[in-house]
Formats: structure tokens, sequence, C-alpha cells
């Protein structure tokens, strides 16, 4: 249950960031801000890896597939498209399709097991709430 309730508040963190990172864009420009999400993001880290643990940072250089290091670029792409995408549809709209987009894409990864994950089985009633929830993106655009 705990997993739940931490899920809800990441995307419940996630809807305020964009909307934080979409004022600041606004008075510094784009990359100003994003770089400001970044570093304020690994300053977090820090201090939190310097009170919490102290977890070898050499071992960042032991991390197989090394691909798997893309993560904070991948992160930088993320504060960019959610920023420019509140910024065009609103938070909610663009929350909608952030969060459907997520789940279809994680989805995919489940089901062809790619990036290490453990292969599931391709579930018809899985797609169909998909579905449902595409139609709701629909439902909630309609005017």
């Amino acid at each position: 249950m705990t997993g739940f309730f931490i899920a809800l508040l990441s995307g419940a963190l996630m809807s305020v960031q964009g909307v934080f990172n979409t004022q600041v864009t606004k008075t510094t420009g784009m990359w100003v801000s994003n770089g400001w999400v970044q570093f304020s993001a690994f300053t977090v880290c820090l201090v939190a890896w310097l009170i919490a643990g102290r977890d070898s940072v050499m071992a960042l250089g032991k991390v197989e597939p090394k691909y798997m290091l893309l993560g904070g670029a991948i992160g930088a792409g993320i504060t960019w498209t959610v920023i420019k995408s509140m910024e065009q549809l609103g938070p909610a709209k663009a929350a909608l399709l952030i969060v459907i987009a997520q789940l279809i894409v994680a989805y995919v990864i489940e089901v062809l097991g790619l990036f290490g994950v453990e292969k599931s089985p391709l579930e018809w009633r899985k797609i169909g709430g998909m579905a449902l929830a595409l139609i709701g993106i629909a439902i909630f655009q309609w005017k």
C-alpha cells in the first residue's frame, strides 16, 4: 500500500513541479530554467547523500549497460517537454497526456521486457484500460 501512496505523491509532485518550472521559464528562458531544475535536484541529492548514507560514487563505473547512465540526460528532456506542454496546453491537459504516454510506454517496456525489465504477458484488459484512458482524455478535451 505504501507504493500506491508514493506513486500518488509522485504524480502530484510532478504536476506542481511542471507548473513551477513553466513559471520560472517565463522569466529566465528555457535553458536557464532547465539548468536550475537539474542543479537544484543535484544539490538536494548531494545533501541527502551526505546525511543519509555514503554509497560509493565510483559504483557508477560498474553500471551495465552503460546507456543506463543516461537517466539524467533524459531528465533534462523531461523537464523541457513538461514545460513546453504545460505552457501550450495548460497543466491539466498536459498532465493527462503525459500520464497516458507514461502508461503506454511503460506497458510496452514490460510486455517486451526492454531495458532489463522482467517480461510480462500481454493482457487485453490492460489494453482496454489504456483505451478507456484515451477515451477519457478525448472527453476531457471535448468542448
